[in-house]
Order: structure tokens, then sequence, then C-alpha cells
């Protein structure tokens, strides 16, 4: 009997939500960005995307919703979200110092694979 606990997420949420990065990465790739790293982790959190856009380094966080019933994919991207990022970039940039201006975009995936860029989301 396995005695591990269920997640609550979808079974295949891990595969689902790498598919989603793949995707805004390709589709910010095709408006001229560069990719720098994917998925940098730390004890702050993760980075989904980070790339280069002309003279700035942006830090993408890509967010999905299959169904729009309990609000939009970018909605989900709160205040508290938006400090673990903040903190993961710090820690980003004491890894990779940088003179480039920084940025935090959104990339929101809704179910039918639409996209909405949201350049410079929210700020330090």
């Amino acid at each position: 009997m396995n005695t591990r606990t269920r997640s609550r997420s979808h079974p295949n949420s891990h595969a689902i939500g790498e598919a989603k990065e793949r995707l805004a990465e390709s589709f910010l790739i095709e408006r001229g960005l560069r990719l720098v790293a994917r998925n940098q982790r730390s004890r702050f959190g993760e980075i989904d995307l980070v790339m280069r856009d002309k003279a700035a380094l942006v830090f993408v966080e890509v967010r999905y919703r299959r169904s729009m019933r309990f609000g939009t994919p970018e909605a989900t991207v709160d205040a508290r979200k938006q400090r673990r990022l903040i903190l993961a970039a710090q820690h980003y940039l004491s890894l990779y110092p940088t003179q480039l201006a920084c940025r935090f975009d959104v990339v929101a995936i809704g179910a039918q694979d639409d996209i909405h860029w949201i350049r410079q989301a929210f700020s330090l």
C-alpha cells in the first residue's frame, strides 16, 4: 500500500508547468529577447526565466490557468509572490552581478494558450 499523501495539484502539473514555461520562452524569443537562464532556484523561491531584452535583464514569472473561474493567471502574482521573486532576483544578482537595468515581467497563459505579456509588471 502506498502511504504517500496525494498532492492537491493535478498529477501532471509539473509537466504542464514546464511546457508552459517553454511556450513563454519561445514567445519572448520571437519578440527579440534572449534566454540567459531557466528555473533559477534559491531558498527564496524560483525564477522561471531570466532573459535579456536589449539593455535590460528580465526576470520572468510564468503563470498558467486552465480556467479563469478563480481569476486570471496574472492575478496570482500577488504582493507575497512579488516579494519572493524580488528576493530570488536579488540572490541571483549576488551570484551574477550586472550593470544592466533589471525588470520583472509576467507572462500569463490562459487555457487556449493565449498569452498576455506584462512588461515591468512590478518593481523593487
